[in-house]
């Protein structure tokens, strides 16, 4: 448990940028970023070298849930002049080598992509990345190109030449100097990350790589934002650990023996690899025959006498440690006498007893070092995802693990007891690093692809400038439609009259009313306006809610209901019987001919009571306020929530002369000049224009910006074919446009491994406060995870959630763009007309998802600076724009009305 701290804090250390250059484990990032789904397929090459020899694979992959994989490979010597020359020399022979392989396959006119393990400590860096989504390019071209600069050799290699340098370009040289063939050198892997992904392709929990043969290493998948070496913290990273430097700083110092610093001054890199030398196979005989020695010597084992071989480096083979733990006693034992015999020692029973003991000692001991490490990586990975219980896969390849039954028995239990949290699995590697290295290549060709289409369809939801310029052209045509009293009928943006004439001075006070509708849920409120200077507003408030069977019944019991909520509020406050001015707050299009009358154009926003489109919102009101004959009202102003937002603003700050809401809906509203206004009689002054441009597009105006994600998310509302610009918009609408690009990504399998869940088919079930919180720069990928399992994606991985991340942020910010647009052509149109070169204005602001989104309101305040730069806007929250703001104008309203009597 000591020992997985330490190894924990290392990592910690390898991760860090300012400790990483004097950590010991190096952490190196291999831009492996994703595991095998199951979906590859094509023909790869692979080059596995790591050791005295090395193979050459043909790897075939069928995906598409067949899972296939043929393979077909051949095994070429290093011959030992070019194992003691140059690099130039080794990768020479690699490329004859090759040219021989692809000779003999038939398939030497092929320019096939090849994945090259090369086991030996690499710092790798990615060179040529994707610079824009934009660019049409082929699966190949996005491929990265890989550098891979050697650290230094182990595993007994020491060419010259080579440490230091990219082997990439070292083999890519010996290639053109050939010159009779070519291969795409797609991916350069550690033995340690072939063998994770050649288990992955098996197993799509298998999130760890671990090898013990001749070395010992481990990768695992690691999250983004801990890898600070580089940039970006979206996703995962396979990490190549190269554990076997552990304790080369002296974190092991405490538990090394004389046997392991004998065994190090020996070696051909005293000094580094600690961790290795006390668990790999290229060390493990030497331990067993450095201690036979030292007890020997001691008279404790073979009566103190020693022979040539036993004191020979080298000459306790490993292999004889298997042989001798073998798990049958007698057999153990005759193994051990034969072993030693054959060094010329003549053993008694004693001695073999001995002897078989201490290869369980060492072997037990390297088990167990490498369960330390492990389980400290296991926790990583829980912690990263937040898991109470961890299921996880190991992958394991080399000779110590799969030849010597009891080390790894020892280590999968010694695992078990040390993570008991964790359900782990240990798989063998079936066909070695080889295989592993064409899946990552297959899995980089996969994603490549798979990139490429996705980006395809999101670049239908990405609008450039010109295009958003041209959408501020046509909302500034409509917009002059609607005020002309010529085009009024035909125009999709109505420039709705409110015959709110004046923003407040200041002078406003009493007590009024105000009633809040325009949702599932409405307020009823008391606002006191004082003229004290501290504290001039004085709020009280009742929320109340109204049934679908209300929303959707008749106009009757609507209006019945809210009478009802009303009195029952006035008795709350202990003000029954009370007779008070009503700001009525109703956030539906209303074309009005004067400011206590609003006649209903339509219902929006999941509203269809019967018997109220084309009707006076106010008299229903009063008629059902006459039926219930609870109170009375003496003067009622029918306001938009939005010019109540602006109001509520302008209290504030008297340059505010816009409003707009970006919730549930959108709309926005502006102080225009009455001559403007061919549709009102007058000419002198301003008033508030609603403009409605939620139904902005409802003429085809946005239909050349409108995708197929657009088109069925109208076609399945309320009001197929209104509302256009809203529904492109508005908080109602973009999480059900980010579930129908996620339902045509997962049919095309790009996402959730083309599963789709049943929930996800469900209208509605992605809300658009999902975006909001997956958006949230604070929010790690593992909360967008438990929000997919929410929504019944229970195997979603973490790339799907990266994936679904970039989703939700692009239909935001065109939503934000739009909106953006569609103000510049408001701000501007203020200050044409009034002849200014530049503007200066406040814009009160209010709606959940201007408010709740983390990067809307930035979004499109950038859009309207660069469409409209020659305004200057400031944004104002506005606290309660829809109950304080309809006092306000009621308030304003009855200012007027007692300066005209006066």
């Amino acid at each position: 448990m000591e020992l997985s701290v330490r190894f924990r804090r290392e990592m910690d250390k390898g991760l860090c940028r300012d400790t990483n250059p004097t950590a010991a484990v190096k952490m190196l990032p291999t831009f492996v970023r994703s595991t095998p789904d199951g979906t590859e397929q094509g023909e790869f090459l692979a080059l596995d070298l790591g050791g005295s020899n090395f193979r050459i694979l043909l790897v075939k992959v069928q995906g598409n849930g067949e899972q296939k994989v043929e393979m077909e490979s051949q095994t070429y010597d290093i011959p030992e002049l070019v194992m003691r020359g140059s690099g130039s020399e080794l990768f020479d022979h690699i490329a004859d080598c090759l040219a021989d392989f692809l000779e003999k396959m038939g398939i030497k006119d092929k320019k096939l992509p090849l994945g090259f393990t090369f086991s030996f400590p690499c710092l790798q860096t990615k060179l040529d990345e994707i610079k824009s989504s934009i660019q049409k390019t082929s699966a190949h071209d996005q491929m990265s190109s890989y550098q891979s600069v050697l650290m230094s050799w182990t595993k007994g290699f020491r060419l010259s030449g080579v440490e230091g340098k990219d082997v990439v370009s070292l083999l890519r040289r010996a290639i053109k100097k050939r010159g009779d063939f070519d291969t795409d050198i797609m991916a350069v892997i550690s033995d340690t990350v072939g063998t994770m992904m050649t288990c992955g392709f098996d197993d799509r929990h298998c999130e760890i790589g671990l090898i013990v043969g001749t070395g010992t290493n481990a990768c695992y998948m690691e999250q983004m934002r801990n890898l600070q070496l580089l940039d970006g913290d979206e996703g995962q990273m396979c990490v190549n650990t190269e554990w076997g430097a552990f304790g080369d700083d002296g974190a092991l110092e405490d538990l090394r023996t004389d046997i392991d610093r004998e065994i190090d001054a020996g070696s051909l890199n005293p000094g580094k690899q600690l961790f290795e030398k006390m668990i790999s196979g290229m060390y493990m005989g030497e331990l067993v025959r450095l201690i036979m020695v030292k007890m020997a010597r001691d008279k404790l084992l073979f009566q103190g006498n020693t022979t040539p071989d036993l004191l020979t480096t080298g000459h306790f083979s490993t292999n004889y440690v298997y042989t001798i733990e073998s798990d049958k006693d007698e057999e153990g034992l005759a193994n051990a006498e034969k072993v030693l015999r054959s060094m010329g020692l003549n053993p008694s029973a004693e001695d073999c007893a001995a002897t078989r003991r201490i290869c369980q000692i060492v072997s037990t001991r390297a088990a167990h070092l490498c369960a330390a490490t492990l389980a400290a990586v296991m926790r990583q990975i829980r912690d990263n995802k937040a898991a109470e219980k961890l299921r996880i896969t190991i992958g394991v390849d080399g000779s110590v693990y799969k030849n010597h039954p009891e080390f790894s028995r020892r280590l999968n239990k010694m695992v078990r007891r040390l993570v008991p949290d964790c359900d782990v699995r240990f798989l063998q590697s079936q066909h070695g690093s080889g295989k592993g290295a064409a899946m990552v290549t297959a899995v980089a060709y996969r994603l490549a692809a798979q990139h490429a289409e996705r980006q395809r369809i999101l670049d239908t939801l990405r609008l450039s400038r010109e295009q958003l310029f041209e959408v501020k052209r046509r909302m500034t045509e409509e917009m002059a439609r609607g005020l002309s009293k010529q085009t009024h009928d035909q125009t999709s943006v109505k420039m709705l009259p409110t015959y709110v004439r004046s923003t407040p001075d200041g002078t406003e006070q009493g007590d009024f009313l105000a009633l809040d509708l325009g949702g599932s849920s409405f307020r009823v409120l008391l606002v006191r306006l004082k003229k004290e200077k501290k504290q001039k507003v004085d709020m009280h408030q009742k929320i109340y809610s109204i049934d679908q069977d209300t929303m959707q019944g008749t106009g009757e019991e609507l209006f019945d209901h809210i009478v009802y909520c009303i009195s029952d509020f006035l008795d709350y406050m202990g003000m029954r019987g009370a007779s008070l001015p009503l700001g009525f707050t109703f956030s539906f299009p209303c074309d009005q001919t004067k400011l206590d009358e609003g006649i209903l154009l339509k219902w929006t926003k999941g509203f269809k009571a019967s018997g109220c489109e084309g009707k006076d919102v106010v008299m229903l009101l009063k008629e059902a306020v006459r039926r219930k004959q609870k109170f009375d009202l003496n003067f009622v102003a029918v306001v938009n929530d939005t010019v109540g937002t602006m109001m509520t603003c302008a209290y504030e700050d008297p340059q505010c002369e816009l409003g707009l809401i970006v919730g549930t809906g959108t709309n926005a509203c502006y102080m225009e000049e009455m001559h403007n206004i061919e549709t009102v009689e007058g000419n002198e002054g301003r008033m508030c224009v609603n403009v409605e441009w939620g139904a902005f597009g409802e003429n085809g105006e946005l239909d050349d910006f409108c995708t197929e994600f657009d088109r069925a998310v109208d076609e399945c509302s309320n009001h197929p074919g209104k509302q256009r610009y809203e529904k492109m918009i508005s908080g109602m609408y973009l999480g059900e446009i980010v579930r129908n690009v996620l339902m045509d990504f997962t049919a095309k399998g790009l996402l959730f491994r083309g599963k789709l869940s049943e929930r996800l088919k469900t209208r509605g079930i992605f809300e658009t406060k999902f975006l909001s919180q997956i958006e949230s720069d604070r929010l790690a990928m593992r909360q967008v995870r438990s929000i997919l399992q929410h929504l019944g994606l229970t195997g979603s991985t973490c790339d799907d959630s990266v994936l679904v991340k970039e989703v939700c942020s692009v239909v935001a910010r065109r939503a934000a763009q739009l909106c953006g647009a569609g103000l510049a052509a408001l701000v501007d149109k203020i200050r044409q007309n009034r002849n200014l070169n530049q503007l200066s204005i406040t814009v009160g602001v209010d709606g959940t998802l201007y408010k709740t989104h983390p990067h809307f309101s930035s979004i499109m305040q950038e859009t309207l600076q660069d469409l409209a730069p020659q305004c200057e806007v400031t944004f104002l929250k506005s606290e309660d724009g829809s109950g304080k703001g309809a006092a306000l104008i009621t308030a304003v309203a009855c200012r007027f009305k007692s300066e005209k009597l006066l």
